[in-house]
């Protein structure tokens, strides 16, 4: 499975005028031959508690953007989306969309209570793990990846973990050391897509988007700038590398 991820800035609380910026990056990953496209946590309008402006129902306008971007390329789209439930509590949902309209979503566990994410956004209550171009997927969002419980109670069905997130400069370190982390510990594919850019708090991120494989190294990085990674996710590195050292099975 090819997959790109895309490390962009967003405009602070404003859907339509990320989504016109992002529109042609998702072509040029595309192009790239990309079978999978990433965009980053709260991916149009940034990580805002003001639900009454930001958030969308299911159907919404970033939820529409994904879907039409894959019907126009054939491919899957995904990225996470401040969500108007239906009975109107708002979550922040990991939306994979496909060119056949198929959708799969995950609704973060873990809001960022240091933030106050948990006064707006509810709680998932269930792991997410898909099969996308013959890849078995665990969805993630950000602060979740501070909790290693959860990525070992999907490991034996996951090849790949996907993780989207507006995570800050300041903990730039810890990001990348937790995503080498859970990679090296469930020896698994981790395809992690920061945003950069300053939020409406002035709040900066430094993106740092990478793909490490089922050993921890690392296939590709980005820096701080606007980005397109791309990589081959190979599930057979996973079945080798648990093969060879199996350390799963030890695990209590």
């Amino acid at each position: 499975m090819r997959i790109a991820a895309i490390q962009h800035d967003i405009v602070w609380e404003d859907a339509d005028a990320t989504i016109r910026r992002l529109d042609p990056e998702v072509a040029r990953a595309a192009a790239t031959g990309a079978e999978v496209v990433l965009v980053s946590e709260m991916f149009s309008t940034g990580f805002s508690m003001a639900t009454d402006r930001v958030a969308e129902p299911v159907d919404g306008p970033s939820a529409t953007f994904l879907r039409r971007a894959a019907e126009c390329h054939g491919l899957v789209v995904g990225g996470s989306i401040p969500t108007r439930l239906d009975d109107g509590r708002c979550v922040n949902r990991f939306l994979l969309t496909g060119p056949d309209g198929d959708r799969a979503h995950y609704d973060k566990i873990h809001p960022f209570s240091y933030g106050g994410e948990h006064e707006h956004y509810a709680a998932g209550d269930r792991l997410v793990t898909v099969d996308i171009a013959g890849v078995s997927c665990t969805l993630f969002v950000c602060y979740d990846l501070r909790f290693a419980d959860e990525f070992w109670k999907t490991a034996p069905s996951t090849e790949a973990y996907l993780v989207v997130a507006n995570w800050p400069a300041g903990r730039r370190h810890h990001w990348q050391a937790l995503l080498r982390a859970r990679a090296i510990e469930n020896q698994a594919w981790v395809v992690a897509v920061n945003r950069i850019g300053d939020d409406g708090n002035g709040l900066a991120h430094a993106g740092d988007s990478t793909v490490i494989d089922p050993l921890g190294e690392i296939v590709v990085s980005a820096g701080d700038a606007p980005t397109i990674l791309s990589a081959d996710i190979d599930p057979a590195r996973v079945h080798e590398a648990r093969e060879r050292f199996p350390f799963l099975q030890d695990r209590r």
